[in-house]
């Protein structure tokens, strides 16, 4: 079923007329393409807003409902705020039946948690496209592309090319272009970890001397005499001052 959308014609234009647009709760926007000329229009952000957190409205052949004329149309730009939550303009295009059309395709992944590379391997899937540019007829547009994971491995690669396609669809790339869509790796964080465990560093192996105590009487270094007994108490009593003698009283 076709999503559906309702637009007025804009007579007012320029930034003013635009700036008031926004202020009022609308967007500026503009219809072009087919055989006819473009068109000035407006639409309702609340609508247009919610509209646009659906896939299926940036992937899909929208109805456009213009004066009480209904037409085929395609989403082609959205300008956001740069840091509002708000559309500043909008895009639209005619659809004409029998003309192929270019348009970005989401895909969808599939099986990746039976894929050997995760299930056995401890990989995690990459992904490195998340939408593909295909050419088909307006008919025959699909609402997304599906990629099925389930016999990649790790160190394994699914490419553009690979991918099943629907029937009327076909790839919009160059002759010898097979880009990446998705690959399983190993964490890094996992393979830094088994590289600190399997290298010890030496200062922390123990060592016959670091671990063997000096036994009494042995000498703590070569060439040293042990140290005779009561010689330290007889130190610690020299190092001690002696007390002043007592002046006596006149």
């Amino acid at each position: 079923m076709a999503i559906e959308i309702t637009a007025r014609k804009r007579e007012a234009q320029g930034t003013g007329a635009s700036r008031r647009l926004r202020t009022a709760g609308k967007v500026p926007g503009i219809l072009y393409g087919g055989d006819q000329g473009p068109v000035n229009i407006e639409l309702d952000h609340k609508d247009l807003f919610i509209n646009l957190k659906n896939e299926r409205f940036h992937a899909s052949i929208l109805t456009l409902d213009l004066a009480g004329t209904k037409q085929q149309v395609l989403l082609r730009a959205v300008n956001m705020h740069p840091f509002k939550l708000q559309v500043q303009h909008v895009d639209f295009q005619r659809v004409v039946k029998d003309k192929k059309i270019r348009m970005k395709v989401p895909l969808h992944f599939v099986n990746a948690e039976k894929s050997p590379g995760v299930k056995e391997q401890g990989g995690v899937v990459s992904h490195v496209l998340n939408e593909l540019d295909v050419l088909c007829l307006p008919d025959d547009l699909p609402e997304y592309i599906e990629v099925d994971l389930g016999n990649l491995a790790v160190g394994h690669s699914i490419h553009v090319r690979d991918l099943a396609l629907p029937r009327g669809v076909e790839l919009a790339l160059h002759k010898n272009e097979n880009p990446v869509v998705a690959t399983v790796i190993v964490p890094a964080l996992i393979t830094e970890e088994e590289e600190a465990a399997a290298v010890v560093a030496p200062s922390e192996i123990p060592t016959t001397e670091q671990a063997a105590p000096v036994k009494e009487g042995e000498a703590a270094a070569e060439g040293e005499k042990p140290a005779a007994k009561g010689t330290e108490k007889t130190a610690e009593k020299a190092e001690k001052p002696e007390k002043p003698e007592k002046k006596e009283k006149k």
